[in-house]
Order: structure tokens, then C-alpha cells, then sequence
């Protein structure tokens, strides 16, 4: 991307020197996090939350400008809210469910991504990345109040690496020079463009798409709705090929023009022809101010796998996609998500290093899907044959009048936690019961007692019965399981989201708050399998 300027900005850990740096031996660390970003501080706080002592390293001193990333998915959320920064994120950000389509002038049609009530967070927030990662690293500094061992050194380069037989070294640079530490575990979140990745000489697979799309991040005061608008060949001027409008805080618009393949980038970032295109969407006579604006291609693609022995890469660093659905970011929180239990297990010895290997696995698995959906999206938006665009457009003349036709329709398919379907770490399931909570989905919230339930599960293995007995507390070779136990009557949903056709449940969960397994009624000798199955241990 080629940034023009954006006003939000926080410097929040500038250089400084350290001990580290003085001593002639290399000092270990315990888990290093290379990158400072939304994915690298979600995995220090994560991590640091668990009782793990952890090391950021990154090049700059601060949160980076731009806008970037600004549609933030429920699941990202329910994350969020377990690192103790959801209710920050939610308040400064612009809720939204609705979205709603257009071809050339016309609507065609409006989607509820949240249709269903009883859940505590919406569909979507808009929030600017910067105040996504400033509410994390706010998260960070409450966790080192309260002893977490959370250390960020800013303006820290890794410069090269080492892998030893039980560790990893690092070269850092520094504005006062090189030094050298260990760590016993890395987390690269170093971006699309991965130091870290390059050093090692791994690769990515996948497509790059030779389309160019500009981003206008504008300030004004607009009577337009909080809702996604969409456009397919708008007719107002300048607009490209397509052209998207989101509202975001502070009274700020992001707009996207989809500008085509053979452009002049210096050409089309000229504040006249921004300016130009912008009033072709907003009128001539429409005050605003210019905050970002930057021209960006894009990749649908992966790494072959995400753990290299004490390597772990997690983020852009380990896949790309197209921004059609708001897949990146969500995707990041989501590795992070799946990868902090299972690494503090291996930590603490309760697990073995093979874990780990289901991190890549599951979000591998996690990466292809969301690349899929990616794909599908900019093929539908950018059809690469005249037969394509034909059926393109006969699905969206047909949608303004026929239901059938939206389904087909493609303005990017928006984020959705993933279901590992076929992990290894899924335990039995219980056919009578609601295929969405089926072993390797998330977690579905719903009102308990005066909160919610996603709140009450924590971040450890849980047993939730529901009208079935089970004892309060087990421990299944040093792995410590509690229960919560539920009524079906509870605020009338539980039935719909977990019960289906049975007249009981019980749900092993796995800390990242997937289901490992689920039954009817409790059978110890079946729940002990699960969870020496879900943490890699069976």
C-alpha cells in the first residue's frame, strides 16, 4: 500500500535500551513475538494472561497510521472480550448488521448478517486498526499491572535467526547496535511482507490478483446509515468497476474504488483525482477532508504450513487474502485464538510439542477456507471472461425480484469463525443435536443469568451440562476440567442452539471455546478420552 497520511497515530512504546543489551550471553526467553501489530500484541496479551512470560520485538515504536483493517466480526469480539478490551472496542466503534447492494443506481437488495437476537456483540464493528491495536496494548498494560510478564521493545529488529535443537537466536538491531537473545518459542507476526518468513526462505502458495483498488478514508458530516453499501458498475462518476462505502468513528467514511488493472498509481493518488472520483460518489458540493488514501493490490495465498519447529507464524505473515469479507484481520485473532492454549500446555508439560502441529493444521484449514471465499468473491466482482461477466450480471438483474438469485450475488462473503470439521482434536458427537455446535465450531453465546455465556466459560477446558448431572470439578492427567452447569430453560435459547432433538447435553470445550465433543448424558470414561484426544495427548 502507499500511504498519503491519516491523523491517528499513538506512540505508545518508544526505544529504550535494556539489560539485555549489556550482558555478553544471550538471555532466554521464554516465547518471543516478532511484530508488534493487531495479531503480535493480541499474542502477547493472550499468552501473557495465561501465565506466560513473553517478549515483543518490533521495528517500530508505536501503533502505524492508516486506517488499514477496519471491519472487526463478532468472533474477533468474543476474543476480544476474553483479553479483557471487547467493551473498549465496541463503545469507540460503529455497530452494524445491515448491508445492502447496488447495481449501477439501483438497489437490489438488503442482508441482516445477525438476524437472530440474544447474542451480546453485533455482526460487525468499524473500527480503524490503529484503536484495534491501541485498546490491546491498553489490554497489556492492566494484564502487567495485575503481574503478567509482558515485555514490548520498540524500534527492536530481527535481523537473523538460528534454530537450535531447544531453542532459537535471534540477532536484534538497535539504535545503540546489535545484541543477541534466545528464546525457547517464536510467534511471527511480522505482516504480508514477513522478515521473518523471508530469513527462513519459505514461500507462499496461492494467487495474486493484477487488480488495483484505492482506499479514500474521508471526514464529513453524511445523513448515510451505519450499514455496508455496496455498489456492482456504479453509474456516478470516476467510480471504477465497483465502489464500496462503510462508516467509521470520528465521522469517518471509508470508501473503496475499484480502479481496474493497468493504472498509474502516482497518477490516481493526485489529491485532484482522488477528490475527483470521491465527489463523483458523494456529490460536488459535499464538504469533507481527505484523512488516508492509498492504492492496494492483493493475494489470495498461504504458506504450506504454519509451525516450523519452534516457528510459529501466525497472521499476514502466514496468509493472505482479499479484503472482500473482512478476512485478514479476523482471521489473525483467530490463529491467535487457537494457537495460545495449545502452546501453553506444551509450555507447562501437559501436552506434547505435537500439539502444535494442530495449530497449523486447524487454521491451515482455517486459511484455505477463508482464501476460497476470497477468491469466489473477486471472481464474481471482477469476472476474467465475457461468459462470466454474462452470468454476473443475469444473478444480479434476477436479485432485486428473486430471493434465490442474493445467494448467488458476491460483494465478499464477511467473515464467520471457523469450524474445523476433520481436526484430529474433535471427540465424539451426538447426532440429535444442532449441527452448528457440532465438534469444531465455536462456541454460540446466550444470555446466563444476568451476563452471558461465553463469559462464563473462561479460557480452560469446561464441561456445560444441560440438564444433565455431572460432578463439579475432574482432573484428567494434570488438565483441570469444571463445569457449568445450565438449564434448558434458560432465557429460552439453549434448547435451539444446543439441545436440538435431545433431552440433555453435555459439551467438553476446548479453552479457545470450540467444542471437543458432546453427548447426551455424562459418561467419565468418554470425557476423559476427549480431552486427552483435544490436547493431543491420545
Amino acid at each position: 500500500m502507499v500511504d498519503v497520511r491519516y491523523n491517528i497515530a499513538f506512540k505508545l512504546y518508544p526505544y529504550a535500551p535494556v539489560d539485555d543489551q549489556k550482558l555478553d550471553a544471550a538471555v532466554r526467553h521464554t516465547v518471543v513475538v516478532i511484530g508488534g501489530g493487531p495479531i503480535g500484541m493480541a499474542a502477547a496479551l493472550d499468552l501473557g494472561l495465561k501465565g506466560v512470560s513473553v517478549l515483543v520485538l518490533d521495528d517500530h515504536d508505536g501503533v502505524g497510521q492508516g486506517s488499514r483493517a477496519i471491519c472487526f466480526s463478532k468472533r474477533a469480539l468474543e476474543i476480544a472480550d476474553r483479553l479483557g478490551c471487547g467493551d473498549a472496542m465496541v463503545d469507540k466503534g460503529v455497530i452494524w448488521n445491515i448491508g445492502k447492494v447496488f447495481h449501477r443506481d439501483a438497489q437490489l437488495y438488503e442482508f441482516n448478517l445477525l438476524p437472530e437476537d440474544h447474542h451480546q456483540r453485533p455482526a460487525f464493528i468499524n473500527l480503524q486498526q490503529p484503536y484495534f491495536e491501541k485498546f490491546i496494548f491498553e489490554g497489556i498494560e492492566r494484564a502487567k499491572a495485575n503481574g503478567a510478564k509482558i515485555e514490548i521493545r520498540g524500534r527492536n529488529q530481527v535481523t537473523a535467526l538460528t534454530e537450535m535443537d531447544d531453542h532459537v537466536l535471534l540477532d536484534v538491531d538497535t539504535p545503540d547496535g546489535p545484541y543477541q537473545i534466545e528464546a525457547d518459542w517464536i510467534i511471527a507476526c511480522d505482516g504480508a511482507s514477513s522478515p521473518t518468513r523471508k530469513m527462513m526462505g519459505l514461500g507462499f502458495e496461492g494467487q495474486v490478483f493484477e487488480d488495483n483498488f484505492l482506499i479514500a478514508d474521508v471526514k464529513m458530516t453524511a445523513d448515510f446509515p451505519t450499514e455496508r453499501w455496496f455498489w456492482f458498475e456504479p453509474s456516478f462518476k470516476g467510480s471504477g468497476y465497483s465502489a464500496l462505502l462503510h462508516k467509521q468513528p470520528d465521522g469517518i467514511w471509508r470508501i473503496d474504488f475499484q480502479l481496474g488493472w493497468d493504472i498509474d498509481r502516482k497518477k490516481e493518488l493526485k489529491e485532484e483525482n482522488i477528490r475527483a472520483r470521491v465527489d463523483g460518489m458523494l456529490g460536488p458540493d459535499t464538504n469533507y477532508e481527505l484523512e488516508w488514501t492509498s492504492i492496494y493490490t492483493f493475494q489470495c495465498r498461504r504458506m504450506e504450513k504454519f509451525r516450523h519447529r519452534r516457528i510459529l507464524f501466525a497472521g499476514d505473515s502466514a496468509h493472505q487474502v482479499s479484503p472482500f469479507g473482512a478476512r485478514g484481520a479476523n482471521s489473525g485473532i483467530q490463529d491467535i485464538d487457537n494457537l495460545g492454549w495449545k502452546l501453553k500446555l506444551v509450555i507447562d508439560g501437559k501436552a506434547p510439542e505435537t500439539l502444535l502441529d494442530t495449530y497449523s493444521d486447524e487454521r491451515v484449514y482455517g486459511a484455505d477456507e477463508n482464501i476460497t471465499n476470497s477468491t469466489r468473491s473477486t471472481d464474481f466482482i471482477t469476472p476474467k471472461s465475457e461468459i462470466s461477466k454474462i452470468f454476473r450480471n443475469a444473478a444480479l438483474s434476477l436479485a432485486a425480484s428473486a430471493p434465490f438469485a442474493r445467494q448467488i450475488v458476491n460483494s465478499g462473503r464477511l467473515s464467520v469463525p471457523c469450524t474445523y470439521d476433520g481436526s484430529s482434536l474433535n471427540g465424539s458427537d451426538c447426532s440429535l443435536m444442532p449441527e452448528r455446535t457440532r465438534p469444531g465450531s465455536s462456541m454460540q453465546d446466550a444470555p446466563h443469568g444476568d451476563g452471558w455465556l461465553l463469559a462464563e466459560l473462561g479460557e480452560t477446558f469446561r464441561l456445560m451440562t444441560i440438564d444433565a448431572d455431572a460432578p463439579d470439578q475432574m482432573e484428567v492427567d494434570g488438565i483441570g476440567v469444571t463445569r457449568l452447569a445450565l438449564s434448558a430453560d434458560e432465557a429460552g435459547v439453549l434448547k435451539e442452539r444446543y439441545l436440538g432433538d435431545a433431552s440433555s447435553a453435555v459439551y467438553l470445550i476446548r479453552p479457545d471455546q470450540h467444542v471437543a465433543g458432546r453427548w447426551e448424558t455424562y459418561d467419565e470414561a468418554q470425557i476423559r478420552q476427549a480431552v486427552n484426544l483435544a490436547s493431543g495427548r491420545a
